[in-house]
């Protein structure tokens, strides 16, 4: 694995691997910390492609709070060996300075309820042009065919496939199921943040998710019946969440029936740490008469 500094080195490695044979390139952006949700990412993208990029940046433009900047957790050495094990090509290590000159001004901005909502109205409008901001730049620069998200950040992965068909980036984003823990809570680089009467407390999220699959499938599907469900399950933990929130899983618009995709998504601080959580709701298939 070749580690690259600087967004030049970046383009030369890409160039040559194509001119070697390496017709496709998988980007995995992720901003360290690195767990099995992350690897999970690089295994998908070494099924499809030639070339396997893995950046490793702490984008400061998406953190609207300095304190949770400078507490993200930082590990290079670590992620590097990681990364190479699951089988990184690239690892693309930049400083802020490489990505943000001294001069940068050039915001990218995604309008709509996709940016407006949940975590948009929670962490500000700053954190989604951030996203979309350093999202770009990592395609622009790694010429990318493919590129590799979770869907555990189901919103995140919404703004960039609105940024990339609006801004005609030749790169396909795939969406990547939510790796969990044994215990069902979804992996996340704040986990290791939690203590042991936390972290257990924290499961009632993902139960709460099963909560509302479990009366889907039984037949339930108003969103105030399913919201209701999902409220017990987190109250009986201890838990006040910030949002309980049933939205269109494309216009993220307010769902008050399940009929389309619905995103149902939760986020919650347990004790200092914040968590979000989702899943998609579809109606169950019709059983076949016999």
């Amino acid at each position: 694995m070749k580690t690259i500094r600087t967004a030049q080195g970046l383009r030369d490695a890409v160039r040559g691997a194509r001119e070697r044979g390496s017709a496709r390139v998988g980007l995995v952006p992720t901003m360290g910390a690195l767990h099995e949700g992350h690897l999970s990412l690089v295994r998908a993208a070494r099924r499809d492609c030639d070339l396997i990029v893995m950046s490793i940046f702490v984008n400061p433009k998406q953190f609207t709070e300095a304190v949770d900047l400078e507490g993200y957790p930082r590990q290079e050495a670590a992620d590097a060996a990681l990364a190479a094990a699951a089988g990184v090509d690239v690892l693309f290590a930049p400083e802020a300075s490489e990505l943000y000159p001294e001069g940068f001004a050039t915001t990218v901005h995604v309008a709509g309820p996709v940016t407006e909502t949940l975590e948009g109205a929670g962490r500000g409008p700053a954190h989604f042009d951030g996203v979309a901001t350093v999202v770009s730049k990592l395609l622009l620069v790694s010429g990318a065919d493919r590129a590799y998200f979770g869907q555990k950040d189901a919103q995140q992965l919404m703004v960039v496939r609105r940024m990339v068909a609006d801004l005609g980036i030749r790169t396909d984003i795939v969406a990547c199921t939510t790796v969990r823990d044994s215990d069902g809570l979804a992996m996340s680089s704040r986990n290791v943040r939690l203590n042991g009467e936390d972290r257990a407390r924290a499961t009632a999220i993902p139960r709460a998710l099963e909560a509302v699959e479990a009366a889907l499938a039984l037949g339930e599907t108003d969103v105030e019946a399913l919201h209701a469900r999902a409220g017990a399950v987190l109250a009986a933990a201890g838990i006040t969440p910030e949002y309980v929130a049933f939205v269109d899983a494309h216009s993220f618009l307010p769902a008050h029936e399940i009929g389309e995709p619905v995103l149902c998504a939760i986020a919650a601080r347990v004790g200092s740490v914040r968590l979000i959580d989702n899943t998609v709701l579809t109606l169950p298939e019709p059983s076949e008469e016999r």
